[in-house]
């Protein structure tokens, strides 16, 4: 098995540890102990130690979302994500992976995208192949499985004054395969064709915070040069309800923000949406938040265990309908889709651009 001593030490750090098994996701939409980090560490470690082969575990690996709920939650400071990276990129480079994920990988080839789609239902003038200053990443999420949330994130910019452009190329920025196979050379060629596009604009708006998190942290790391500002979605939107070039009335509407693990664990950023909503309505907030807060779910994961991922966005409802609020705003096309889907009967979901457009 083929993995750093650093992700070694993590291994036997937590194999034996059960301070976060409670806070899994999907450990709590299966209550099966396997899918807590500390089975996988133990199961990992038995490989290590020859006492298991890996094809025997691999499936283990990838129930796990990646959320980092495991990691913040952790006293000692382990973070079990960077076993679980370095473990999908050993069954890719080994052959390893379960034939689920060669399906994924495989639609990846032929289509460009892991869902296997062969185009885009992209919103009016975007089509046009026309260059503006200003790109936009939708991700792979938004453009081939969340229709609605690309529209409205078009319009809430044009509201804005924003004319912007979209690439199918720059909308793969990696991350897809960044969470099916980690630090691949496939990996890093896509984030680098992704940054390409991207220092042809001036400014880059990225509407995924998975996407998002990805450019900021990982690209410097693998020594990848982005030239273009770039801004995350919420960001760029705060900074034009502050300027006053999108203009919003307070209804006193409240809403129930669910922070998406990439904002709040990975880019520290818990603060901006919370303005948005300030602008435009009442907060109100959920016993588990920001960074506390549970993941409702993957839209890759979705694809090879469906009936989890509903479990998961449905465990999240219970807390999200405890707030006085009967709307609820998300960050992400991934959860977005997946509450909407499970959304209880008196209660909707909305993602921020929605909010937004509702109180212009």
């Amino acid at each position: 098995m083929n993995i750093s001593e650093k992700a070694r030490n993590i291994v036997d750090n937590c194999r034996f540890c059960w301070m976060c098994r409670h806070v899994c996701p999907t450990g709590n939409a299966t209550g099966q102990e396997r899918n807590t980090a500390r089975a996988r560490a133990l199961a990992v470690s038995l490989v290590a130690r020859g006492a298991e082969k890996l094809e025997n575990v691999i499936e283990n690996v990838y129930e796990c979302m990646l959320c980092g709920a495991c990691t913040n939650n952790c006293m000692t400071g382990w973070d079990p994500k960077v076993f679980i990276r370095e473990i999908k990129t050993d069954a890719a480079l080994s052959g390893m992976i379960p034939d689920y994920i060669k399906k994924l990988l495989d639609n990846y080839e032929k289509t460009g995208n892991v869902y296997g789609e062969v185009s885009a239902n992209l919103p009016d003038g975007l089509q046009s192949g026309k260059k503006s200053d200003i790109l936009f990443i939708a991700g792979q999420d938004a453009r081939y499985k969340s229709p609605e949330s690309l529209k409205g994130a078009i319009g809430i910019l044009k509201a804005a004054g924003a004319d912007v452009s979209m690439d199918e190329t720059a909308d793969d920025t990696g991350a897809a395969l960044w969470f099916l196979t980690g630090k691949t050379g496939e990996t890093v060629q896509a984030a680098k064709n992704c940054a390409k596009v991207m220092n042809g604009y001036k400014t880059t708006i990225v509407y995924d915070p998975v996407d998002l998190s990805l450019i900021r942290h990982e690209y410097k790391e693998w020594g990848i040069d982005v030239s273009a500002r770039v801004y995350g979605f919420n960001e760029y939107l705060l900074e034009k309800i502050e300027t006053g070039e999108l203009k919003v009335k307070n209804k006193g509407k409240a809403y129930t923000v669910q922070d998406h693990y990439a904002y709040s664990r990975e880019l520290d950023d818990v603060h901006t949406v919370r303005k948005i909503i300030a602008a435009i309505g009442v907060g109100k907030e959920t016993m588990l938040h920001g960074k506390e807060a549970d993941a409702a779910g993957s839209l890759i994961m979705n694809e090879y265990m469906p009936s989890v991922m509903k479990r998961t966005a449905e465990n999240r409802w219970e807390r999200l309908k405890n707030t006085g609020s009967r709307t609820v705003v998300t960050e992400s096309p991934a959860e977005y889709e997946l509450l909407k889907r499970t959304c209880p009967d008196g209660y909707e979901v909305l993602t921020t651009e929605q909010a937004i457009a509702e109180n212009l």
